[in-house]
């Protein structure tokens, strides 16, 4: 027992092999992904306050560089943990320490979005980034064979850190957007020129299965956004059609999406193909914040069914449209990257996307919520032909019972 307790606190951190088999998500990764739920539902319920508001615009670049740095932290520390997780004692302290970061940063959301004061999400942010370069120098120092990946990594991190807290604190607000835009930049080129001396050994299955979980956290959020909208609905007392209509209508389209993304054995892809991870796992920004945009849409839409907001209908049926159409082209085009034979249909997505962006043109005639109830259908239609080629596919492939005569 002695010697298990002392394994425990201090295990060499060497990189884990490529192949182990049975890996999965641990309890602490999942802890650790509990800490992003707050900070997404912070800034999708202020996304749907600014759509509420008549200020669906200027709020998309507060809420795309707040997501940014959400998505960004919680993928560097996926990664890194796919190659170097140790469990023991000192890689849960660090790990609890980017835990608190995410918290701060979710406390600084409002203050980013009405006042464009990124004072918390930067130090919520810092702090999530100086765990992670502790964790880069440790693996560095202990794993002889990718000192140099370790290093570089906790050098471009630690130097564009410094970055963003001259963005926030020193820099005019005249330079913050394309500053934003330089910085963001860097941190997608840090793992790009790390990853040159040595490769970290990260697990395909396992990325494939901690990306999967995240995207189950941001369906789940929409679901939790939605229920924001129909607990504002009904403080205004007005359970009517509309409001039943949008409120099943939102869960088919979450359960379609789900469907749809999770159709792919990404696992399979990645580990044929490594080297375009890179889009595939980048890429995965945009499929992320259009399930968070969505939240904030269905919110939105379920609350006008109630009672009056600000923005107007139109508005409300494209908060709901943009992100489905975003999300539906880009699961297939992330997923494209990494798989040898199609399994979403590139056409039939494209032609779904497009019919859904054009839906809220009809607004006018059968409001948010026939709009709404015509993207589910939608929705349904692409799981159901996609599932139906797949299914022609496979059954072209298998050959038929042979005869006795050998017919």
């Amino acid at each position: 027992m002695d010697d298990l307790a002392r394994i425990r606190v201090r295990i060499r951190m060497l990189a884990r092999p490529i192949d182990e088999p049975h890996r999965v998500a641990s309890q602490l990764e999942l802890l650790f992904d509990l800490t992003f739920v707050v900070a997404v539902a912070a800034v999708t319920a202020q996304f749907a306050h600014e759509i509420a508001e008549g200020h669906a615009v200027a709020g998309i670049i507060p809420f795309l560089q707040v997501f940014f740095s959400i998505w960004w932290a919680w993928m560097n520390f996926t990664w890194f943990a796919s190659s170097f997780a140790t469990d023991d004692v000192g890689y849960r302290v660090l790990a609890m320490v980017q835990m608190g970061g995410v918290l701060v940063l979710a406390a600084g959301v409002p203050m980013a979005a009405e006042h464009a004061d990124y004072t918390f999400v930067t130090v919520g942010y810092v702090i999530m980034r100086l765990g992670l370069v502790v964790l880069w120098l440790r693996a560095a120092l202990e794993d002889p064979a990718r000192r140099r990946t370790g290093l570089r990594y906790a050098t471009g991190i630690s130097v564009v850190t410094v970055g963003w807290l001259f963005h926030t604190f020193v820099a005019p607000m005249s330079v913050e957007l394309p500053l934003f835009v330089l910085l963001a930049a860097l941190e997608l080129s840090v793992p790009l020129w790390a990853e040159r001396a040595e490769p970290t050994t990260w697990h395909p299955h396992h990325i494939a299965e901690r990306y999967g979980l995240f995207t189950i956290i941001l369906l789940g959020e929409s679901v939790l956004a939605a229920s924001r909208g129909v607990t504002a609905a009904l403080d205004a007392s007005a359970i009517s059609s509309p409001f039943v209509i949008i409120a099943v209508s939102g869960l088919v389209v979450l359960f379609a999406l789900w469907w749809l993304y999770f159709l792919v054995e990404a696992g399979k892809g990645l580990k044929g193909r490594r080297d375009r991870s890179y889009l595939w796992g980048y890429g995965h920004f945009g499929v992320f914040a259009a399930l968070a945009a969505l939240g904030a849409g269905l919110e939105v839409a379920v609350e006008q069914s109630g009672h009056a907001v600000v923005a107007g209908a139109l508005t409300v049926g494209y908060a709901v449209a943009i992100p489905v159409g975003v999300f539906l082209v880009l699961t297939w085009l992330v997923h494209a990257r990494v798989l040898a034979q199609a399994v979403i249909h590139p056409v039939l997505l494209s032609a779904c996307a497009l019919a859904v962006l054009a839906l809220p043109l009809a607004t006018p005639w059968i409001g948010v919520h026939g709009v709404v109830a015509a993207i589910a259908v939608v929705c349904v239609l692409a799981v159901a032909v996609t599932i139906a080629l797949n299914n022609a596919r496979t059954s072209a492939r298998v050959p038929g019972p042979v005869l006795a005569d050998g017919r």
